[in-house]
């Protein structure tokens, strides 16, 4: 249904209820014209009156009466929905997918995993484990994590911990055999 097609709907829903442009035309915001314009254009694409109008009354006809009795319960389930959507802006919910090595684990989410449940009860965290570079879009992830600046340029990075120092460690024995790195990477 183009958005259109859901404007003249509801425009002749609330002119069904209300029995009345001039109240429907104040409930919806918009002109007594242009509500009757409206609903005029739906009329003609679907080839059907559907009010009766006189000068002092409007009423629905059979074939409004029906569309009325169609139509009337999907307004107000979407309504009801629209309701439901925006008490979660109130009260965060849901499920979140993080993917990170498994040094963010311990070293991030293990000391504050636990205060954040407690405070959004109605959040589940879901923590995978992976070392590599997971395609966090692909796989369907909410974010991910990343140690140094191993990230695509059309990510959004953010600082979630501490500097972390890495040091090389090998026996005297092994340094003996093998050359000292001169990076984390080599």
């Amino acid at each position: 249904m183009s958005r259109d097609e859901f404007s003249e709907m509801r425009a002749f829903l609330e002119v069904a209820r209300e029995r009345s442009f001039t109240r429907a035309a104040a409930k919806l915001g918009v002109t007594r014209s242009a509500l009757s314009h409206t609903v005029r254009a739906l009329e003609e694409r679907l080839g059907i009156r559907l009010l009766s109008r006189t000068t002092r009354d409007v009423a629905p006809t059979a074939a409004g009466e029906r569309l009325v009795e169609c139509i009337e319960p999907h307004f107000e389930s979407i309504a009801a929905e629209i309701s439901a959507i925006s008490a979660l802006r109130d009260k965060p919910a849901g499920h979140i997918r993080i993917v990170c090595p498994d040094d963010a684990i311990g070293m991030v989410f293990r000391p504050r995993l636990p205060a954040f449940l407690r405070d959004y009860p109605d959040i589940k965290v879901e923590l995978i484990a992976d070392n590599g570079f997971t395609n966090i879009v692909e796989r369907q992830f909410d974010a991910g994590v990343r140690l140094g600046e191993a990230i695509a340029r059309d990510m959004v990075a953010v600082r979630i911990g501490p500097d972390v120092r890495y040091a090389v460690v090998g026996s005297p024995d092994y340094f003996g055999r093998h050359s000292t790195p001169s990076s984390p990477r080599n």
